[in-house]
């Protein structure tokens, strides 16, 4: 018989907020963001405090800033965030060699088989938090359960600073009674279509063949027809491949003139190539995303034989995907460059010294 595994999901409390409120101690208690101070930025982390008044991720500031008038806007400081996320990433290794990041804020862990050999891994999640507030003074949150899915569904159900455990025998009743819109994996566009097609919870979910949703959801099909059934098998990767490299911006104002575009895609294929170098991620496919000023947006990509790996080249191609879009009476508020397709490894010229 298979042993049942232990997966734990640590997702830290509103992390980049919480982290300026640690270093500035005259913002704890009131309404932050992280993020541009201009009004053409984009909220990247609300407290708690600022949720309050319906502030979240992803805003543009200029609406967060209408919500509160007395806001606090702080600029990220990614080399503070990152050296805090090492502090807490060193702490779960304390547990398990298995491990999976999906970002600075949060991580799978597998502790069916620990260093510490607890029995239970609610007692290492519960040691993982308490290491976490004494050694960073911060918060976490954590769902405990047997697979993905359900512990990262877990860990988002006592926020903050909460823990949450769903047990096998727990599984099938708290998926059926599962809002879709709170499903893992399942967007805020997903969500309406199933609500369109009658599915409001998980056991509406489970009704459904699979066949109807391959048909109605292409390849995620399979994996809403899983997750209904409580059943994924996916393994907590510690060494997870990153399938692509991207950069964009947002403007300050909305540019029209091709010869201002061509200067942004010039600027973009700069901050791309050294990414690319620092990361030694280098890939055969580019990708042009562009974001018009009604929010409409679009994407074209190009896949060459060789890896896209110097400046030159990834402008190159960027200007070829740029001409095939039409351009005419619109206004252009993001661009972005992003490289994916990837074997790791550079070309030949990349290493030769000239």
């Amino acid at each position: 018989m298979e042993k049942i595994r232990k997966i734990i999901h640590v997702d830290m409390d509103a992390f980049f907020a919480s982290v300026e409120q640690r270093e500035n101690p005259e913002f704890i208690g009131k309404p932050l963001i992280v993020g541009g101070n201009r009004d053409r930025g984009v909220v990247a982390a609300a407290s708690y405090e600022a949720r309050k008044f319906g502030i979240f991720s992803a805003m543009p500031v200029k609406i967060a800033k209408e919500k509160c008038s007395d806001l606090i806007i702080v600029p990220p400081n990614f080399d503070l965030y990152k050296s805090v996320s090492e502090q807490i990433r060193n702490i779960f290794l304390e547990f398990t060699d298995l491990v999976e990041p999906l970002s600075l804020d949060e991580a799978y862990l597998d502790v069916t088989v620990n260093k510490k050999h607890f029995k239970y891994a609610t007692q290492i999640a519960k040691e993982i938090k308490k290491l976490i507030k004494a050694e960073t003074n911060l918060t976490a949150s954590a769902g405990v359960s047997f697979n993905k899915f359900l512990a990262k569904t877990a860990s988002d159900i006592n926020k903050p600073d909460g823990m949450f455990v769903i047990t096998p025998e727990m599984a099938e009743q708290f998926i059926e009674k599962l809002l879709v819109s709170k499903f893992f994996g399942v967007g805020n566009v997903t969500a309406q279509k199933m609500q369109q097609l009658g599915i409001k919870n998980g056991k509406d979910l489970k009704t459904k063949e699979l066949g109807f949703l391959v048909k109605n959801f292409g390849k995620n099909g399979q994996y809403f027809y899983n997750i209904a059934r409580a059943n994924d098998n996916r393994k907590v990767e510690p060494n997870k491949t990153r399938k692509s490299l991207g950069v964009e911006r947002t403007f300050e104002k909305d540019i029209t003139n091709y010869s201002e575009i061509l200067t942004q895609i010039n600027l973009l294929s700069s901050v791309l190539h050294k990414r690319i170098i620092k990361n030694g991620y280098f890939g055969k496919t580019l990708t042009l995303k562009i974001k018009f000023s009604d929010f409409t947006q679009l994407s074209k990509s190009k896949t060459i034989s060789e890896n896209i790996d110097n400046k030159i080249l990834i402008q190159s191609i960027a200007v070829k995907l740029l001409d095939l879009v039409n351009l005419e009476s619109k206004r252009i508020r993001l661009l972005g460059i992003t490289v994916s397709n990837s074997n790791s490894k550079p070309s030949l010229q990349l290493l030769l010294n000239f």
